[in-house]
Formats: structure tokens, sequence, C-alpha cells
């Protein structure tokens, strides 16, 4: 599989790494339905812009749908859409081409912040490079309820090291501290 490491560096200090993957989007629709369907509960997600973060969590299962290459993920008494494919709901080819998922990263983020200045998720953005949904997976430091805990729980990150080794083929860590904490280098390198 071809994917690409970056590290983008704040001028606050914050770090992320982007692990970014291709993912067309019959994989798309998997990846998604696995994490609206099976882990509601665990995730947190929404657009992530600077000034503005969007924090949703789901009481209960929701409804998941696809059409005309949307996703549609619906709680009841609001919902949302998100562009994964192929869709013929506007005239505009240039739409057309650029509202779906064209970038998907499993991301790594170290510096200040909440969440022990620490998160990890995956992220998406479409062909204009805007950034369309941020999915938080769970947080060693922070309880179910996105509370700070005394002592971080390291299992929480089993979620995303078993999305790593899905579907980036990773080895699966024996050790979450260890794995999490591990330096990044310097420079990332470019493409694996």
């Amino acid at each position: 599989m071809t994917r690409s490491i970056s590290i983008e560096r704040r001028s606050d200090g914050v770090a992320t790494r982007y692990t970014d993957f291709q993912l067309p989007p019959e994989k798309l629709r998997v990846l998604l339905e696995e994490l609206f369907r099976e882990h509601w509960r665990e995730i947190t997600f929404g657009p992530v812009l600077e000034g503005a973060v969007f924090e949703l969590r789901l009481e209960k299962p929701p409804a998941v749908r696809f059409q005309d290459g949307y996703l549609t993920v619906d709680a009841g008494p609001w919902h949302f859409h998100l562009c994964t494919g192929p869709h013929q709901g506007n005239r505009s080819e240039e739409l057309r081409q650029k509202r779906p998922v064209h970038r998907a990263a499993f991301f790594e983020t170290r510096g200040g912040g909440c969440g022990g200045g620490r998160s990890w998720g995956l992220r998406f953005w479409n062909g204009f490079g805007e950034q369309m949904l941020t999915i938080f997976l769970p947080n060693p430091h922070l309880d179910d309820q996105m509370r700070p805990v005394r002592e971080p729980d390291w299992s929480r990150l089993r979620l995303y090291y078993q999305l790593r080794h899905a579907w980036l083929g990773e080895p699966f860590p024996e050790d979450f501290e260890l794995a999490a904490n591990a330096p990044w280098p310097e420079s990332a390198p470019g493409s694996e």
C-alpha cells in the first residue's frame, strides 16, 4: 500500500504526524461503516479548524447510509453528510470531482491542548484541500466522558493500533505506551 508520512509543526510548538494512505471510495465506505457502526461509543468526531473544534459523540447507534456517493450518519435529532465518492447531485464537473474525500490520514498530535496534549485519530480532506472530518479515537489521557485522568490508560490506544494494522499493514505493538511515546524522526520520510 502506498502511503506517505509528514510532520506538521505549528508556531505554538504543537506537532502532528500524518500517515496518508490511498483509500478508494469502496474502501473508505468500509472504514467509515466500521467506525460508525461498530465503534460509535468510542469515537468523537467533527471538523477541526483553527478557532473551532466540533467534538460530537453519539448516545446510541446511528443510522448509517450511503447514497449517490454520500455517507449519512443519522443520530435522530441531527445528522451529517460526507461525500465519499462519485455522485451525480451537481451539474458542475469540478464540484463532482473535488467534493469527495481526496486525502485520508491517520494522525497523532503532540503538544499543548486538552487530552494530555495528545490526540490520535483519522482526518479527511476534499479535493479543494479543505478538512472535512476528524475522528478522534480513544485517548489514554481521557476517560469515556472526556475528562482528564490522573494516570494514562494506554490500553485505550488499542483501536488506533488495530486500525493502523488493518489499513496500513503495520505490526500490532505489544506495548502501547512504548509505541505511543517513541520519538518521531526529525524529518519524516517522504513515501514508503
